[in-house]
């Protein structure tokens, strides 16, 4: 049983590692690092103990460890959006390869369109941070985070945004990722982050299937819409009412982002919560 652990979870990380080219050369030490970690995680899901119970009144509750035949690796099943918020993809990188930050990411796209994948799609990156999405509020470890090459104060290029598509068409038919779990950070975080910004191209993304976007002609919503409901339907946390409405402003509006809802707000997200 446990070499069938090994294969499979080996299998899974490998996809992550490949040889070392001279193009990596600079970052021998951290693959280094991350191969060590990788080992490290794998003898954990090696383990084949038994659950060690007690009652209530302290006496041992018998266990043993049977393994079953029908298991496979947990899938990512949200992809999260971020900006790096950084000057280059090369600070990036130098970024996520070090301890002291505390900070990861799947995937990292470059301004050119080259894409470096950091971590195996089925390990947990350190990316979403303290956040929640409709009732989970661990997304670190049901998502896979993409970061692209941007300081927020910029458009994205073509060329990025290209690598972006081509990417997500690979994760969505690889993990069978719904079209609404396509979501930024500030939608999942939004009183704590802005990323991906207005200036991310949401309407192109849910065009080609990843995420939702307001249909052209939007009809009114009833006398009786409660859009503090529908935002927190759609996944909002909306403990915090007016960062929430900046958040899903800066996605699915992104003409301006006050924390307030005008009636072209109301008709968008009474179009778009229909669509969750």
């Amino acid at each position: 049983m446990k070499n069938i652990i090994y294969i499979i979870l080996l299998f899974a990380v490998a996809a992550g590692l490949g040889a070392c080219s001279p193009k990596v050369l600079p970052y021998a030490a951290t693959n280094k690092v991350y191969s060590h970690q990788t080992d490290s995680v794998l003898e954990v899901l090696g383990r084949e103990q038994p659950a060690v119970l007690v009652d209530s009144l302290g006496a041992p509750i018998p266990s043993e460890f049977i393994g079953t035949v029908n298991f496979n690796a947990r899938k990512p099943n949200y992809v999260i959006i971020h900006y790096t918020a950084q000057d280059s993809l090369a600070q990036t990188i130098k970024t996520f390869t070090l301890v002291k930050p505390q900070v990861s990411a799947h995937y990292v796209v470059g301004k050119d369109g080259k894409v470096v994948h950091m971590l195996n799609d089925y390990l947990r990156a350190w990316q979403a941070g303290i956040s929640k999405w409709g009732s989970i509020t661990d997304m670190n470890s049901c998502s896979i985070g993409i970061e692209i090459d941007n300081n927020g104060h910029e458009p994205f290029t073509d060329v990025q945004i290209k690598s972006v598509l081509a990417l997500l068409t690979q994760l969505k038919k690889a993990y069978n990722i719904p079209t609404a779990n396509f979501i930024g950070h500030q939608d999942i975080a939004p009183a704590r982050k802005p990323d991906p910004g207005p200036l991310f191209p949401w309407k192109l993304l849910a065009a080609k299937g990843f995420g939702y976007w307001p249909d052209e002609l939007l009809e009114l919503p009833p006398d009786n819409f409660d859009y503090a409901t529908a935002l927190r339907l759609i996944g909002y946390d909306t403990s915090n009412l007016p960062a929430a409405i900046t958040a899903f402003k800066r996605h699915f509006v992104q003409i301006e982002d006050s924390p307030v809802m005008g009636q072209l707000d109301l008709n968008v997200l009474y179009n778009v919560y229909r669509k969750y």
